[in-house]
């Protein structure tokens, strides 16, 4: 019997123009971000570009510093040539978590129909951290949300042995 293991959450908004604006110190709309971030009381939020070496460095830095066990990215997981937040985090997973982007399409597609193919929506374990990619729009957050509220107590459970 695995126990339940409280989340820390960490979110972090992939979106070069978003990244770009606040570089220049413009007011930055986030609403995926900014709804992810209330509704998972995340510990930690940032907005990067869409970059690898930028993605993986901010997961690491909120693993290293602010001690997140579960991090929820949004954006840049379309088709894209810089859309690369997909690839990015399948390079960093140890196990992948296949059934999350098989649940997060049926959802979808009660919703949406076969648009929902377009999604890349994956999860998976890195540095025992639950990671969750979710498309950036505000609706596929709601609904991303409502998976990860409920499963990623359980799933940690798996994941941290104390």
């Amino acid at each position: 019997m695995h126990k339940k293991v409280e989340p820390k959450f960490g979110v972090i908004t992939v979106s070069t123009s978003r990244y770009k604006a606040l570089c220049l110190g413009e007011e930055v709309r986030d609403e995926s971000g900014t709804f992810l971030r209330n509704e998972l009381k995340a510990k930690c939020y940032t907005i990067v570009p869409d970059n690898r070496e930028m993605i993986k460095g901010a997961i690491d830095f909120f693993i290293d510093k602010f001690k997140v066990n579960c991090i929820v990215l949004t954006g840049g997981t379309g088709l894209e040539r810089e859309d690369v937040t997909i690839e990015t985090l399948k390079e960093m997973f140890e196990k992948e978590l296949e059934g999350f982007k098989i649940i997060f399409q049926l959802l979808s597609y009660e919703e949406v129909g076969f648009r929902t193919i377009l999604s890349r929506a994956t999860a998976g374990i890195y540095r025992k951290t639950l990671i969750y990619s979710l498309p950036g729009s505000l609706n596929a957050c709601k609904l991303g949300a409502k998976i990860i509220k409920e499963e990623s107590s359980h799933i940690l459970g798996h994941v941290v042995k104390e």
